[in-house]
């Protein structure tokens, strides 16, 4: 195990997004909430990820495994060692914590990944993004009515 093996493993994961942060941490989001980090430069410890608080005090009494930095409050484990855990049992964690985050992000949000789709612009009768055509259109409209509108008043 190692960073590129993380990597890869992480942008499996559905709509799984890279971004370095802090200058050198390498975090692995989904719609840009964080579900694990790794370093690319020696540190104390080189992989945290979010757990379900069962798993976070079953992991803590382990070796080689401590509550994260700054981020234990919200069930966050750090990984010491590359050996502090099989290789079948970190990806089975990883997994979970990006099934956590995504369990947390807004209903819709959730959807519109699933669906494929990401923050697209919705014309005025939410039947779906509005093609050039029809946005001239909706704003010709809307101009005509605005001005009518000020002529009855």
């Amino acid at each position: 195990m190692n960073v590129d093996w993380v990597r890869e493993l992480c942008m499996s994961f559905p709509h799984a997004t890279e971004k370095i942060s802090w200058g050198h941490d390498l975090t692995f989001r989904v719609n840009e909430k964080i579900f694990a980090v790794t370093v690319l430069e020696p540190a104390p410890v080189w992989l945290c990820f979010k757990c379900t608080p069962e798993t976070f005090a079953e992991l803590t009494e382990r070796m080689g495994i401590v509550p994260a930095p700054y981020m234990a409050r919200a069930k966050w484990v750090a990984l010491e060692t590359k050996e502090a855990l099989a290789t079948d049992e970190l990806t089975r964690l990883l997994r979970e914590s990006y099934d956590l985050v995504f369990a947390k992000l807004p209903k819709k949000t959730q959807e519109a990944l699933t669906r494929g789709r990401t923050r697209e612009k919705r014309d005025r009768t939410g039947a779906g993004p509005a093609k050039p055509a029809e946005k001239k259109k909706l704003a010709a409209n809307s101009r005509g009515k605005k001005t009518k509108r000020r002529k009855n008043v």
